[in-house]
């Protein structure tokens, strides 16, 4: 089931945000805000919340161009229910949208990326930058960065993603 974040009530979000806690060690306010204002799919069972993963817009500038990219965002299975094809169908929704959009990007934990390679998703070898406040700085530290696209990119050029609060990428 996909639904925009102005659709859900706030006991739907409330599951997601505590889903996504679980998960995650370090998730905070300005991730739990980064995947707000988009799409999210979302897999139950038994009346209870296992999956969840966001769709947001962002810019990214690839190839000397800014484009509308669908960023994903709290992608979250339950540790209970993994390795029950959660991942995909999240990801699956999330990836039906994709002709809204550009591209598709996302920053991946260690732990996702066989399920982002698994559905084709290419990992982003080129410099990353983002474009702050005090202008461009370099984000050598991101080194998961994924992107999937009908056109095809460059995946050794650039990638410059716009700003946020928190984590850039």
């Amino acid at each position: 089931m996909v639904t925009h974040t102005c659709a859900l009530a706030a006991g739907e979000l409330a599951e997601i945000r505590a889903l996504c806690e679980l998960v995650y060690t370090d998730y905070d306010e300005d991730t739990w805000q980064h995947c707000l204002g988009g799409m999210h799919a979302r897999v139950w069972e038994s009346g209870h919340l296992v999956a969840h993963a966001s769709l947001v817009l962002r810019r990214l500038r690839v190839e000397g161009r800014w484009r509308r990219c669908g960023w994903v965002e709290s992608v979250a299975v339950h540790p209970a229910h993994r390795r029950r094809g959660h991942g995909h169908a999240v990801m699956g929704e999330l990836e039906a949208l994709a002709p809204g959009y550009q591209l598709l990007g996302l920053c991946s934990s260690d732990e996702g990326l066989p399920l982002f390679e698994s559905r084709g998703w290419q990992r982003w070898r080129g410099p990353a930058d983002a474009l702050t406040p005090d202008g461009l700085r370099a984000t050598p530290e991101e080194d998961t960065i994924y992107v999937k696209a009908s056109a095809r990119l460059d995946p050794d050029g650039p990638i410059t993603c716009d700003w946020r609060e928190g984590d850039v990428w």
